[in-house]
């Protein structure tokens, strides 16, 4: 099975967009590129950036282990609001009623929550500074 480095290599090479005019729409050099083709993990604002240039959407590319490491395939998940993990009131053990299927779930519906917010501040950041 590929890795995200192959995958994105094989996106680009289909689009018919050269990697000179991607990189220097990305402000990298030629090898950095190479360099990251031959990755397994990316990092979502390079595979995001790379997607925008040439077009194509690459939440459909990654399997399921690989969707972990990148947000932007979060849009398929339902989240739906649970219970909270603690009340106000103070918690014995005999009220705790929250399974382990209830901590996970919580617990992805944070993660989407700290994904979505580190989004919205990377792109703040590229409008107020640029790329680099």
């Amino acid at each position: 099975m590929p890795h995200q480095g192959e995958i994105l290599q094989e996106a680009i090479k289909n689009s018919g967009i050269s990697i000179t005019r991607i990189v220097e729409e990305l402000g990298i050099t030629r090898p950095t590129i190479y360099r990251k083709f031959k990755d397994e993990t990316l990092d979502y604002a390079f595979v995001k950036r790379i997607g925008d240039i040439i077009s194509h959407d690459f939440s459909n590319d990654f399997t399921l282990p690989q969707q972990a490491s990148l947000p932007f395939v979060t849009s398929g998940y339902n989240v739906t609001p649970v219970t909270p993990i603690t009340n106000r009131h103070s918690v014995t053990p005999s009220s705790v009623s929250l399974t382990d299927q209830d901590y996970a779930k919580q617990l992805m519906v944070l993660q989407n929550k700290y994904i979505a917010l580190l989004e919205a501040y990377n792109e703040l950041l590229l409008k107020v500074y640029g790329p680099r």
